[in-house]
């Protein structure tokens, strides 16, 4: 028996607020946590108020939690700091960079990946469900939106280092000296949400019945008059005729 929705979204939003709660203690810099943390607490109210309206599925729940908690280590360590360097090697014997072939801590990284690949499906469950997107769209425009988003948050990031400035601002930037920084992290989260879609369209290839006819239905011109000053124009004609 599958949990019902809204139980499985109270027991994700409890097991997140403890390990917030865990992680909010004695991070190693507490600045770079509270700036980090500056979208958190607003984005899991916007979702725990949105579930009356809007309730997602357990798997969009589920990718949701799992890259809120990634975030919360990157936030207690600061991102350019995670050991996971020194917990492969108590494991192992040997660090993972080693084993790999980096040469930078690549947890900031590991995370611009996850933003895509995880979050991408529930922008997709808001794009079927609110603007009722079908076919090709369906796939396109959470990429797009993925993509874009990841974009904006390097700006973002940006302003916060240069209003900020000094170690603040470049322990928030995380570039570890790499002038390529921005355009990795956006070219990974790309990648990740590109993953996710087509990903959802092999099972949708493979369970949906009309996928090939939505698929289809995608592309056909819905409305045959031209926008723009035609458009104008005939709203113009309708408000005169009032």
């Amino acid at each position: 028996m599958l949990i019902p929705h809204r139980k499985y979204l109270v027991i994700l939003s409890l097991i997140f607020a403890v390990w917030w709660l865990f992680l909010a203690i004695a991070p190693w810099h507490r600045d770079v946590w509270l700036t980090e943390n500056m979208l958190v607490l607003p984005a899991m109210a916007f979702l725990l108020g949105l579930h009356r309206k809007l309730l997602f599925s357990r798997v969009s729940y589920t990718l949701i939690f799992t890259f809120m908690c990634l975030h919360q280590v990157g936030a207690h360590f600061s991102y350019a700091e995670v050991p996971y360097d020194m917990w492969f090697k108590n494991l192992t014997g040997e660090t993972f960079n080693d084993l790999i072939g980096w040469q930078r801590n690549n947890f900031d990284r590991v995370v611009h990946f996850s933003y895509g690949l995880l979050l991408a499906y529930p922008v997709r469950e808001i794009f079927l469900r609110v603007a009722d997107v079908r076919g090709f769209w369906g796939y396109f425009l959470p990429l797009d939106l993925t993509m874009s988003t990841s974009m904006l948050f390097e700006l973002i990031e940006w302003l916060v280092a240069v209003l900020f400035g000094g170690d603040l601002g470049q322990a928030y930037l995380g570039a570890q000296g790499d002038v390529w920084d921005a355009q990795s992290d956006m070219a990974l989260a790309s990648l990740g949400a590109l993953i996710a879609m087509l990903t959802t369209v092999v099972v949708n290839l493979r369970f949906q019945r009309d996928f090939n006819r939505e698929w289809a239905a995608s592309f056909r011109v819905k409305h045959k008059a031209p926008l723009g000053e035609d458009s104008l124009a005939r709203m113009t004609r309708k408000h005169k005729r009032k």
